[in-house]
């Protein structure tokens, strides 16, 4: 997922940067709070991993433009399962700056807007996770119907990000590729849920993970 150059800029870019600081504020927020629980170690090992995952999630899996943007495979409810929110957001920061510093220094500038699309859902993801999960139930054991309104959630909050970027932008002229974004990037909700359960369902066959460092307590209490 990224915005494409020149869909929000002059004075008007300045907005990204607003909302990037407040999601970068909320995720050290999380991340206090993951280090008290696992430590610094964990999280850091963790945001490592979930980083390096992002980056080939966005460099070396299929992706295409389309409208407004181009759609991804971007796994963020797999990632927050697995990992938790707070190295999920890291992950997903750090991954797309290493993809536009090294690969795509034309989208640097587009960091705040694109950062502030991943991230938000993401922590709207949580909060979903906390009512729609019931506390004694382990991520392993989640039904099909919880992964798909995670990622639902998630997908459909990206969606909502990038066509508010492109309205702010371009206004109501950039309707029909706004539209043309969304129905191809909701696709990708008939895929992710099948993931995560596949995912979760390794997870739970592999106990050497249970009490891991590397994995958010609440994948397997």
């Amino acid at each position: 997922m990224h915005i494409e150059p020149g869909l929000v800029d002059g004075t008007k870019i300045a907005l990204s940067y607003a909302t990037a600081a407040a999601a970068g504020t909320y995720t050290l927020k999380t991340a206090y709070g993951a280090i008290r629980a696992q430590g610094v170690g964990s999280l850091v090992a963790r945001s490592a991993i979930a980083a390096a995952a992002v980056f080939t999630f966005f460099e070396v899996l299929p992706h295409m433009p389309v409208g407004v943007s181009e759609v991804h495979l971007i796994l963020g409810s797999t990632l927050f399962l697995i990992l938790g929110a707070a190295p999920a957001a890291i992950g997903l920061a750090l991954g797309l700056l290493i993809q536009g510093v090294f690969f795509a220094p034309f989208d640097l500038p587009q960091y705040g807007m694109n950062v502030t699309t991943l991230l938000v859902p993401l922590f709207g993801l949580q909060v979903l996770a906390k009512r729609l999960i019931a506390p004694g139930t382990a991520y392993v054991d989640l039904r099909y119907g919880q992964a798909l309104a995670l990622s639902t959630a998630y997908q459909g909050g990206i969606v909502a990000w990038v066509a508010f970027w492109a309205l702010y932008g371009q206004g109501f002229a950039a309707a029909s590729s706004i539209a043309t974004f969304g129905v191809a990037y909701m696709s990708v909700i008939l895929i992710e849920p099948l993931v995560d359960l596949a995912v979760l369902a390794v997870a739970k066959r592999i106990r050497g993970l249970q009490g891991s460092v590397l994995v958010t307590p609440r994948l397997f209490a």
